[in-house]
């Protein structure tokens, strides 16, 4: 009997795009961790939250985006940019429905970002792999 090697790469379970949701989701709680904390124990002033949030955001939607990208292998910026949008649709409903954080000028940016940021993560993604 010979035993021979199986060159074949075992097929990935699971969509590139729920991975990607997972791991944005991931990193969101780090940043959110991470800003807990500089907000407590740092100089970090209340007023500039905003900024950083919306730089958490985009980071997590660049994250999302590269490995949704790269799960897919083709396609980056169209996984990554849909995924931005759903991410930032989740997040504001989340906004609506625990702080009655009503549709602004900051959840457009937000939509923006999380969908360039996304789109930008996948296309880096795919070209990664």
């Amino acid at each position: 009997m010979s035993s021979s090697v199986n060159n074949e790469q075992a097929p990935r379970m699971g969509s590139p795009f729920i991975k990607g949701l997972l791991y944005a989701t991931i990193w969101l709680a780090v940043g959110a961790l991470l800003l807990s904390s500089f907000l407590h124990y740092g100089n970090m002033k209340e007023s500039s939250l905003p900024l950083y949030t919306m730089i958490v955001h985009g980071f997590c939607s660049f994250a999302g985006g590269f490995v949704s990208g790269k799960r897919s292998g083709r396609k980056g910026w169209y996984y990554g940019g849909l995924l931005g949008i759903v991410y930032a649709i989740i997040i504001l409903i989340i906004s609506f429905l625990a702080a009655d954080a009503e549709l602004s000028a900051r959840s457009l940016t937000l939509l923006g970002i999380a969908f360039a940021a996304g789109a930008f993560g996948g296309m880096l993604g795919v070209n990664l792999r």
